[in-house]
């Protein structure tokens, strides 16, 4: 392992763990959603090109893997970004750290996918509160950094296509990535004329060991259902 552990374990106080390497670079970016899927994936991608990655999640297990694979190209934020103890204490001591480049808002998921009709309403406020204000709480602690950085900073927001094209039982998830898409737009528009770049990318379907499996409350076939019949998701 590199570097040093400090701060708080996820358990404890505003749940915020951190190891931060001890070189400070410029070409900094911060990855929400890093212990699997799309956002470890991302990290991975942005270290082979030269970036120092800090990734965030809340795994701390996880995080470490995946620091110990990229080596003093990764450092790791043990953080719910959920909670807003545990943002601003990950936030704070990121920016300890070194200046901020980049970041990159991976940090969401689905559950369930009943019809409005007998959905569950405490699905979508937690899809809404790890998707949308997930996003929110980590861009607007991240923004002034961001816009300090040289030649200017760079925000992205993972949504979906579920954002864009609705699907029978994808009420909740459609609704909460069309959000984030919003959320992403109207940052852009309210920062022309800052020095940052604002940029939405929607994914179609991607598969990954988690995320259906999280969406079906663990049942495997029903995760492995999605998948069926479509060639290299």
């Amino acid at each position: 392992m590199t570097g040093t552990l400090a701060g708080n374990t996820a358990e404890n106080e505003g749940k915020s763990e951190i190891r931060l390497g001890n070189t400070v670079t410029s070409k900094r970016a911060v990855v929400t959603g890093a212990s699997s899927g799309i956002g470890r994936a991302t990290a991975m991608q942005l270290a082979s090109a030269g970036w120092k990655v800090v990734a965030l999640a809340r795994r701390r297990d996880k995080l470490i893997e995946l620091s110990d694979q990229l080596g003093d190209a990764c450092e790791y934020v043990v953080c719910d970004v959920t909670d807003e103890a545990s943002t601003q204490a990950a936030v704070a001591r990121i920016l300890r750290g070194g200046p901020v480049k980049a970041l990159v808002n991976c940090a969401g998921g689905a559950i369930g996918q009943d019809p409005i009709e007998s959905c569950n309403v405490e699905d979508w406020r937690k899809m809404y509160d790890v998707n949308v204000l997930g996003t929110l709480r980590i861009t607007q602690k991240l923004l002034p950094a961001l816009k300090k950085a040289p030649g200017g900073g760079t925000v992205v927001v993972v949504s979906s296509t579920a954002g864009i094209e609705p699907y029978e039982g994808g009420g909740g998830y459609c609704g909460v990535k069309s959000a984030e898409r919003v959320l992403a737009q109207t940052l852009r528009f309210e920062q022309v004329g800052q020095p940052l770049r604002v940029i939405d990318v929607s994914p179609g379907m991607v598969e990954t060991k988690e995320f259906s499996l999280n969406r079906f409350h663990g049942d495997q076939a029903k995760a492995e259902a999605v998948y069926k019949g479509v060639p290299n998701p």
